[in-house]
């Protein structure tokens, strides 16, 4: 059952991945002028925006849980620090999915954000990239591999995939309550 729940969260990262690819393509795309694949991702993501970042969160809260609660993987300095930008989202974003209140996703998107930097920083010590920190050696050490599914799929990175998408969600929330008249459907 364990191995199986690690498998479903490794093949959740990579629909993440490939989520957050689209979301990262789109954005340059809009940088360079292109802004057809936003209109269109706005649109269909239209009010949904807050229930897909709590999806996100919620999934990356009950997974890193699971990971360390039923599977016994001591979490390392560098998770707990993800762990302190990813557990509020999930109350958070929540709440705010469920008053319809974007304009407090601007003021979430420096979770995410740090996260992201905790995970990319995380995934350098795991790979060896950059000295493992003092503070990372004691007990199962930042550098500990818990999980490496698929080749690649480990826990910084489902970490950051996460904090990717909810970057990209909280963005399009935060930006959407600019100009709700603009896109609102007609009715």
């Amino acid at each position: 059952m364990t191995h199986g729940t690690i498998v479903a969260l490794a093949v959740l990262g990579v629909v993440g991945q490939v989520l957050g690819g689209l979301l990262i393509l789109i954005v340059l795309a809009a940088a360079i002028g292109v802004r057809g694949p936003l209109r269109a991702l706005r649109s269909a993501l239209w009010g949904y925006e807050l229930w897909a970042a709590f999806v996100v969160a919620a999934i990356a809260t009950g997974g890193s849980l699971f990971l360390s609660e039923i599977a016994h993987f001591v979490p390392c300095e560098l998770c707990w620090f993800q762990r302190i930008c990813m557990y509020p989202l999930s109350i958070v974003t929540l709440l705010a999915a469920l008053a319809g209140d974007h304009r407090v996703a601007r003021y979430l998107l420096p979770l995410p954000v740090v996260g992201a930097g905790v995970s990319v920083y995380h995934l350098l010590v795991e790979n060896h990239v950059v000295a493992t920190p003092a503070a990372c050696q004691i007990g199962a050490g930042c550098a500990v591999k818990w999980i490496n599914e698929f080749g690649y799929m480990t826990i910084p990175t489902l970490a950051l995939t996460a904090f990717v998408l909810l970057t990209g969600f909280l963005a399009l929330a935060g930006a959407g309550s600019n100009d709700t008249a603009t896109l609102a459907p007609d009715g």
